[in-house]
């Protein structure tokens, strides 16, 4: 039996991005990762630019789940959280970290040097999707 937490009680979210590419390495394609700072259940993630409007709309995509307080690295875009709900340092941010190292190792698309790589966006996002969706509900899989 498994108890899923409603997305009304995600207190603490762990937000990082993470660096890939299509065709070739100018032409960068970044993932936004959150995750549950209490349990390392990866909640939402998105595709874009590292680009400060690609982080307003994923945390637009965040603002239902009630979220009281967001930790990051310092990377400039997340200076649009107020700062009582924001902590920034390598200290809280464990968890996501580790769950990118996951992510590196099981999709060769994320690695930083690859001979694996993606023609096009859609694809792209499609392989690197269907992964996370596997990691984070792979009790689905294993339990059917």
């Amino acid at each position: 039996m498994y108890d899923v937490v409603p997305y009304n009680q995600v207190e603490n979210v762990e937000l990082d991005e993470m660096w890939s590419f299509v065709q070739s390495k100018k032409n960068q394609r970044w993932l936004w990762l959150a995750v549950n700072h209490d349990d390392g259940e990866i909640i939402a993630y998105a595709f874009g630019k590292r680009q400060d409007e690609v982080f307003l709309e994923f945390q637009k995509l965040l603002e239902p789940l009630g979220i009281s307080m967001f930790y990051t690295d310092g990377w400039s875009s997340y200076d649009f959280i107020l700062d009582e709900n924001h902590a920034v340092g390598k200290q809280n941010t464990q968890i996501i970290e580790r769950t990118n190292l996951t992510l590196r190792t099981r999709v060769k698309r994320l690695t930083r040097k690859t001979i694996c790589f993606s023609k096009s966006v859609i694809m792209h996002d499609i392989v690197i999707g269907l992964a996370i969706n596997i990691l984070a509900f792979e009790w689905f899989l294993h339990n059917t």
